[in-house]
Parts: C-alpha cells; sequence; structure tokens
C-alpha cells in the first residue's frame, strides 16, 4: 500500500507499474497493452483508492486516454474517496477530448512557465519549470494542493526523470509471463542512456510474490552513500 509521506514536504511518491517478461510497457509504437490479471487489477484500484493522486505523462494521456479513476466494482468494498488526476504535460498537448478532462474528479494539469493552452475552468493549471516540467518544483506545488501520497503510474520518460532525480519512494513492479519484444515497444525507463555503473538506478528488494500468472516484485531506492553520489 501507499506509505507514510517522506520527512520532506513532497508528497510520498508510489511508482507501480506491469510490464512484459521483456521489460516493455505497451506493443509497438507505444499501443496498449493489458498485461495485468484479475488479482493484479484489483491491487492497483486498492493503490488507487489508499492515494490522494495519481499521476501520469502527457504521452500516457495521448496514447492511451485512460480515465485514470477508481474501478470500484473491482474491489471487495465500496471506497468513500475521490482521487485527483494528476498528468505532466509541459506544452499542453493533451487533447481537448481527453477522458482525463471530463470534470469528473478533480483535475491538475502541470505545465511550464510559457505554456500558453487554456484549459475548462474545473481544471488546477500548475506551473512548474521552463522548457520542460520541473519534477521537483511540481511535486511540492502538489504538495501545495494537499496531496500527500502520489501514485505514479507512467510512462517510460515520466519514470526515468523521477528516478533520476531521487523523487520515487517506492516501486511496484507487476510482471507479465509474456515476451513483446521488437524494437518500437516501450520500455519501463526511457530517457538519457546511462553510459556507466554510477548511472543506475540503485534499488533494493522488499518482497517477491506470485500473483495471477505472473510475478510482483517490491522495490524502495538504495541509500545514498555517506559523502558520495546516488547510483541512478
Amino acid at each position: 500500500m501507499i506509505g507514510t509521506p517522506p520527512a520532506t514536504d513532497r508528497p510520498f511518491v508510489h511508482a507501480n507499474c506491469a510490464i512484459s517478461l521483456d521489460g516493455r510497457l505497451a506493443y509497438a509504437g507505444g499501443r496498449r497493452a493489458r498485461l495485468s490479471g484479475p488479482a493484479d487489477l484489483a491491487r492497483v484500484q486498492r493503490l488507487r483508492a489508499a492515494s490522494d493522486a495519481i499521476l501520469v505523462g502527457a504521452n500516457t494521456v495521448v496514447q492511451d486516454d485512460p480515465s485514470l479513476r477508481i474501478h470500484a466494482e473491482l474491489l471487495e468494498k465500496p471506497v468513500d474517496t475521490r482521487l485527483t488526476r494528476v498528468v505532466f504535460d509541459s506544452t499542453g498537448r493533451i487533447p481537448e477530448s481527453a477522458r482525463f478532462l471530463d470534470g469528473s474528479l478533480p483535475t491538475i494539469v502541470v505545465m511550464t512557465e510559457g505554456a500558453g493552452r487554456q484549459f475548462p475552468a474545473h481544471v488546477t493549471v500548475v506551473r512548474a519549470g521552463t522548457g520542460r516540467v520541473d519534477p521537483v518544483v511540481a511535486l511540492d506545488a502538489l504538495a501545495g494542493q494537499g496531496i500527500h501520497k502520489l501514485l505514479v503510474e507512467g510512462g517510460g520518460q515520466l519514470f526515468a526523470s523521477l528516478f533520476r532525480l531521487r523523487l520515487v519512494d517506492r516501486l511496484t513492479v507487476y510482471i507479465a509471463p509474456v515476451l513483446i519484444g521488437g524494437s518500437t515497444a516501450p520500455t519501463m525507463i526511457a530517457g538519457v542512456e546511462s553510459d556507466g555503473p554510477d548511472q543506475i538506478v540503485g534499488l533494493q528488494r522488499e518482497s517477491v510474490e506470485p500473483l495471477d500468472d505472473g510475478i510482483l516484485l517490491t522495490f524502495r531506492p538504495r541509500p545514498i552513500a555517506p559523502g558520495g553520489a546516488a547510483p541512478l
């Protein structure tokens, strides 16, 4: 479940995703892949119900048009919560027809200072950074909106930026028993290349559980070594 908020003012950040055994989030070109089984789908809804907000990147909204709501029909009992939906969208490119913007839930769009896109009145616009959304500034702003437990569901570019800035407090990954392959199917972590061991993302395993026909892995970030840079 979503944990205790960190000592800093930013929210507790729980990254969660489902991937194929070869580390792909989706099919070729980013086409959505349904990788979770029934038990994992229910687990994700419990995570959402325990969170203040759910965050995705603009690519996820453009490619998948997710509703980002709690699917109460997959839970054992009704939930009494209004999940806030958040998207990092540097230039304001998510389509006006996106279900994300339907007004059914509190909605926040995080854009850069110079982005001129206008959104409906029910959408809260947060400015964070220039050129690209600054995740540090954005998370501080989300804390100011009363968000203390943040669930991040992708995609790979967003995961990469949060992990490399050491802004993730817990990671859960459901590994489905399938292989996708190819060269355009997106991987779990995108972004800049890692040239050596000083740039990898260091994690510590918390648990390994069988789930549906796959495996659920839980990790936390590896602590920063005294006087040294953290492994990215």
